[in-house]
């Protein structure tokens, strides 16, 4: 309960707090145009430093111990295969169209290594198992997702645009910040 506070408490507090805030006092549009953009980057910056400090840490287990690796990769590399190969059939099979069922295929296959990791490591520690367990992860999955990225780009040649009648026009349908 500590770690889920930490981790995902904090910082759903303070985005909260930002965006009430940044609009109440300087307006939507200054927030949106002017805040975030100069946030952004920093964000970035902070999970870059957190994956060189992990990475660090578990760089001698990574290395010394190359079967724990692979027996930690082989799954994640089928379920990345599957949970994006099935999100893409359902899409096409549900005739979503080609942006649809790739944001469909890739949430299906994408992880959210960043808080297990931060679990792991509060839990069981920075040199722990568990932790190379995580850091294990997005080695896998960055340069799976990347090929993905290659895949469906091959297969939007396949796909026809969606009829009208059969499902809504994305393109006017407000885009909303998650």
């Amino acid at each position: 309960a500590k770690s889920v506070l930490i981790f995902l408490g904090i910082p759903l507090v303070a985005g909260f707090l930002t965006r009430r805030i940044g609009e109440r006092t300087k307006g939507r549009d200054w927030y949106e145009s002017s805040f975030l953009p100069r946030l952004g980057p920093w964000a970035l910056y902070g999970l870059l430093f957190t994956i060189v400090i992990l990475f660090a840490l578990q760089g001698e287990q990574i290395t010394s111990q190359p079967w724990d690796v692979v027996r930690i990769a082989l799954p994640l590399l089928i379920y990345f295969a599957v949970m994006w190969g099935g999100g893409f059939v359902l899409g096409a099979a549900m005739g979503l169209g080609y942006e649809r069922t790739t944001t469909m295929a890739f949430t299906a296959a994408g992880n959210n290594f960043e808080l297990a990791i931060a679990v792991a490591i509060a839990t069981y520690g920075a040199t722990s198992g568990q932790a190379l367990a995580g850091v294990i992860g997005p080695l896998i999955e960055v340069p799976v997702l990347v090929a993905l990225v290659y895949v469906s780009l091959a297969l939007r040649k396949r796909f026809t645009s969606p009829t009208t009648a059969s499902s809504p026009d994305v393109s006017k349908e407000p885009v909303r910040d998650v």
